[in-house]
């Protein structure tokens, strides 16, 4: 046994085991097993879990010999397997809480059927056609936990649900989910149509006077037993788990109270039914007691039903029911009563019982009566806004942009209300200094927005302030203010400025808006978005900026969500992501990408495959501009997800070009070459140009320098560039009659356009890439027949050295590729002296002498430390020692000429004679003598000068002998 075997069978030795799941199939095989796992501490599985797996045996369907699909038999297995299941149920105690939450609406439809089968109800009859007082009390009991089982499915369904976030996309899976959800709706179409019937059924339960009772194990057991040995024991009053009548009543009360309320957004009236139902479950709990082992109902959510109801219903008896905030703060809206509205506001500052949504929603309906022409609630508004405010303010929350609005024109009566809300808002012996330091912060910047100094005086000489800010705070305060504004006289009245105009509904869009293009905080977006369609539903945000762009293929299917709120988040958040992304703000796009994947994630698989497909960009553009500079690889998770995206087969999902660039450029540049060319799918290669562009690359890469036969590679890669360069070519007749050739340069015949071949190489940065494919380029370069300068490049053997066709060849567009590219490649490593030498020929053979002689020297120095070692053989060969003679000739340089010939293998001593024959030279002559090794150049130079000392005395003597004469 090995180390590692017998450390693992030690390691498991030594933890207890975890005893196995019981199995469906044993509760069929032992009869007691089921009452035993169910008295279980903690059953495994739960009960909830054993009734789907007993009923979903039960109704699986059977295939006959034709192979066709049959309804489940009525066999012996099925029966018991239901019956398990209504044990299960009864075990349970028929708790509908219980139920309902962790069974789907199609399981639980299925089960309290066969409770009415198994309580003998006659299948097919209405339950509202059959009189409750003469079934018997298991009977009747049966009918009331469907029937109220079928009122709370409809009010269940009434309410928004947040969807659960799907896992990987799976067929199987999401044609189970679809299923379901048919089935659901199928069965919740049925509910609706009986609810009616539903209702009589209960409300005629709540004038039985006797006591019901519900099938237990033991029951159950009795009737599954043959009819003669039942004894007539489960016809008995004693029979099962005993209901009292108020606790029965307690139930269908609350259970159609609940049914009532829901009605009562499309009929008024049957609020007052719901407020009868619930109080009268009031009253029925106050005699049957909390404790109530089987009336469970929520007290908190009947007292907000109660409460609600009390609101909602025209009561003369209104007294009893303002003793709640809520109750007053209505019964104020409703009589006119304002001053005690804000009366309450200022208490609740102190209490903070109000929740921050129903302020703000009071306050909402306060400013539409405003707007509707009530001059009067003008005041109201702003000071039940200053209670919002300062309620913000210690809560540590933003302050609302309506309060701003409302104290645009500030005057000493709002001032002096602000104050007092906030003096009664804070108990300075109780409060934090977190809290005070909240209310110092607020009134200090409150003084700071103010420009009449009368006004900030009054803040500033206030108790409240004096106590919560200390003296070197006050007197840093009063240098700003002064500071601010030196020239301003108290006795001066404020002239109206344009700001003194109200702020119009248009306004307030136009703030938000301005808030929504400069905001990158997705919760803050959100928010926005949701005022902003509160204000109006008409327009689409989602274009009030025209820099926000999404791709076209991502366009069409975000605007194709219904739901205007979220079209216009979604399109905001993804068009801001990729905005921050393209400005290389990695962290603000990140944010932005989580929020938008959370979003999408609930309601579109697709969606949600794309940004998934954007944050893998995202994490690629962030390591290449962080880590990856510096040479660190990316992490192994990155890469694998990189490889995932390129292997991905998902139908129908849109895809963005520069994904699957960037992807196989990632690959290249991290040197993945192995999986390029042995791993990557045979088929992504097929359909993908970019995959099989890069595993030419990775291949040919591999293999350098390699033998002849291995060149197979680098043949495949140049064909496709060639291809990829070739243009198509028609011939079209003149009016002369002529025949003249017309290429289409925007045609191509290859796997992609030439642009997008440039786009995807500039992406690269690994140098051996980039020199193999900048030597491919060079070699198309030098193909051409008109050719008067070849461009050295490394590697350059390797590739064809014939093209069969070169009329198709753009050789114009090669041409403009190879600058681009050389540019391009020097930009990621400006010390690659093959790169400079490539530059440099470019250079050279477009006849920028100067320019190429900078390259030329450039490359030399860099492979030898700025000469101070000797220049490899290989970079200044004498191709390259000859072009930088011809150079220097053609910028007059001859001395130079001379000294460079000396470099070549064979001394040039034609070109250094001729060159220092020149008497027109544009360089240092004498300065470069030192540099002159030569011994054969040596003397030829000094038999020039010599001739010249010569001339010059004789010119000299000549000159003295004519001025002697003279």
């Amino acid at each position: 046994m090995s180390a590692e075997a017998a450390d693992r069978e030690a390691a498991t030795s030594s933890r207890p085991c975890t005893p196995p799941q019981t199995s469906w199939f044993e509760f069929l095989l032992e009869e007691a097993l089921l009452e035993t796992h169910l008295k279980k501490p903690c059953p495994d599985p739960p009960p909830v879990q054993l009734i789907v797996q007993f009923l979903e045996q039960a109704s699986k369907p059977s295939v006959n010999e034709q192979n066709q699909v049959q309804p489940p038999p009525d066999n012996k297995r099925n029966r018991i397997l239901k019956l398990l299941a209504l044990k299960v149920a009864a075990h349970l105690k028929w708790d509908l809480d219980i139920l309902e939450k962790s069974l789907s609406v199609p399981v639980l439809n299925m089960l309290l059927n066969e409770l009415l089968c198994i309580s003998k109800v006659p299948p097919g009859t209405k339950h509202v056609d059959v009189d409750l007082s003469s079934l018997p009390p298991t009977t009747a009991m049966a009918i009331l936990l469907y029937n109220r089982w079928a009122i709370r499915t409809i009010v269940q369904s009434s309410f928004p649900v947040k969807q659960v976030k799907p896992g990987p996309p799976q067929l199987s899976v999401m044609n189970q989910i679809q299923q379901e959800k048919e089935l659901t709706e199928n069965i919740l179409k049925v509910l609706k149509e009986q609810a009616a019937d539903s209702i009589l059924v209960l409300e005629a339960a709540l004038k039985l006077n006797k006591d019901l009772y519900v099938h237990t194990i033991r029951t159950l057991d009795l009737l599954a037993m043959e009819p003669g040995m039942v004894n007539g024991e489960t016809e008995s009053s004693t029979a099962g788990l005993k209901i009292s009548t108020e606790e029965m009543q307690c139930q269908v009360c609350y259970d159609l109270g609940a049914v009532y309320f829901q009605q009562g957004s499309t009929n008024a009236a049957v609020y007052e039914n719901a407020k009868e139902k619930f109080f009268r479950t009031k009253e029925l709990i106050s005699k049957i007691g909390s404790s109530s082992l089987h009336c469970t109902i929520d007290e908190k959510r009947l007292a907000g039903y109660c409460q609600a109801c009390g609101v909602l219903t025209s009561s003369s008896n209104s007294t009893s029911q303002q003793s709640t905030p809520y109750s007053q703060i209505h019964c104020c809206m409703r009589c006119g009563n304002y001053q005690e509205l804000v009366k309450i506001f200022l208490e609740d500052n102190l209490t903070l019982s109000l929740p921050v949504q129903f302020r703000q929603s009071v306050l909402r309906e306060l400013f539409q009566k405003a707007q509707q022409g009530n001059d009067a609630l003008d005041e109201i508004c702003f000071r039940i806004c200053t209670c919002n405010t300062v309620c913000d303010v210690m809560q540590g929350r933003a302050i609302g942009i309506q309060f701003n609005q409302l104290f645009l024109k500030p005057n000493k009566e709002k001032i002096d209300f602000l104050l007092e809300v906030c003096s009664r808002s804070i108990n300075l012996e109780h409060a934090s200094e977190s809290l005070k330091r909240k209310m110092a912060a607020f009134l200090k910047n409150m003084c700071l927005s103010l420009e009449d100094l009368q006004l900030v005086f009054m803040i500033s000489s206030h108790e409240l302030f004096i106590t919560l800010l200390k003296d070197d705070e006050r007197k840093l305060l009063i240098d700003q203010m002064r500071k601010r504004s030196p020239r301003i006289n108290l006795c001066t009245k404020p002239v109206t400025s344009f700001y003194d105009i109200p702020a119009s509904a248009s306004v307030n869009i136009g703030q938000l808006e301005h808030q929504l293009i400069l905001s990158v905080d997705p919760w803050r977006i959100r928010q926005i978005l949701i005022e902003l369609h509160g204000m109006t539903s008409e327009r689409q945000f989602w274009t009030i900026s025209s820099k926000w762009e999404v791709p076209n293929v991502y366009g069409s299917v975000i605007l194709g969500i219904k739901d205007n709120l979220t079209r216009d988040l979604v399109y905001i958040l993804m068009a801001k992501g990729l905005h921050c992304s393209a400005i290389k703000d990695f962290v603000h796009a990140k944010q932005l990408f989580a929020a938008c994947l959370e979003l999408v994630t609930e309601f579109s698989p697709k969606l949600r495959q794309v940004m998934l497909n954007e944050m893998l960009l995202l994490d690629i553009y962030t390591h290449e501009a962080g880590a990856g500079v510096s040479g660190e690889r990316p992490p192994s998770d990155l890469i694998s997800r990189v490889r995932g995206y390129l292997e991905m087969r998902v139908p129908d999902i849109p895809l963005r070009q520069v994904v699957a660039e960037e992807c196989v450029a990632f690959m290249l540049n991290w040197r993945e070459n192995e999986y390029l060319t042995m791993q990557v799918p045979l088929l992504l290669v097929q359909t993908n140009p970019y995959v099989k562009l890069g595993q030419l690359l990775a291949a040919t890469c591999k293999e350098l320098p390699g033998p002849k036969e291995s060149r197979r590679t680098a043949k495949d890669l140049w064909e496709v560039v060639v291809q990829i360069c070739s243009v198509s070519n028609q011939h079209k007749r003149g009016n002369d009659g002529r025949v003249s050739l017309i290429k289409h340069r925007e045609s191509t015949l290859g796997i992609m356009y030439r642009n997008e071949l440039l786009s995807f190489i500039k992406k690269l940065r690994e140098p051996l890439v980039l020199t193999t494919i900048l030597s491919l380029f060079v070699k198309l370069h030098n193909v051409r027949e008109d050719i008067v300068n070849d461009i050295a490049a490394e590697h350059i053997s390797i590739w064809p050295s014939t093209i069969p066709n070169l009329q198709s060849v753009d050789f114009e567009a090669v041409a403009v590729t190879v600058k681009e590219l050389v540019s391009y490649a020097l930009t990621i490593n400006s010390n690659n002296h093959f790169w400079l030498i490539i530059q440099a020929d470019i250079y050279f053979a477009t006849n920028q002498y100067s320019a190429a002689l900078h390259y030329y020297l450039q490359a030399g120095a860099v492979c030898s430390d700025f000469f101070n070692k000797m220049v490899p053989p290989d970079v200044y060969t004498d191709q390259v020692i000859k072009r930088m003679i011809k150079c220097c000739s053609l910028l007059n340089c001859h001395t130079q000429v001379a000294i460079l010939c000396q470099f070549l293998r064979e001394i040039d001593y034609k070109t250094a004679f001729k060159a220092l024959q020149e008497q027109n030279s544009h360089d240092a002559m004498d300065s470069y003598y030192d540099y002159i090794w030569d011994v054969t150049i040596l003397e030829y130079l000094t038999c020039i000068l010599s001739l010249e000392i010569v001339k010059e005395k004789a010119a000299c003597g000549v000159m003295l002998k004519n001025q002697h004469k003279a």
